[in-house]
């Protein structure tokens, strides 16, 4: 592994880094003394969108599940509310 000092490392620090990422890890020296130790790290991976496609099936009936249920506990305006709320749910997704 090689061994830059710190001027060298802050004038080339670009290219040190790009090589730490190819694998080329380097030490930073001061007086010709090791201070750190510079390696890339494993970057965390990344979810992927879609990946149960085909896995699991969504009822027809999936937004209709517990209407009744539902309309007993929150009264009959529970159609005309459930849409309110969604489009409310919506406006507030589509901000973030």
């Amino acid at each position: 592994m090689p061994t830059v000092n710190i001027h060298e490392a802050k004038t080339h620090l670009s290219r040190l880094i790009e090589g730490a990422v190819r694998g080329e890890g380097f030490v930073i020296a001061k007086a010709g003394r090791p201070l750190v130790k510079v390696v890339a790290i494993a970057a965390p991976e990344r979810r992927r969108l879609g990946f149960l496609a085909g896995e699991i099936r969504v009822p027809d009936d999936f937004d209709r599940m517990g209407e009744s249920e539902i309309e007993r506990l929150f009264g009959n305006n529970f159609a005309y509310n459930q849409y309110k709320y969604i489009a409310l749910i919506s406006a507030w997704c589509s901000q973030k």
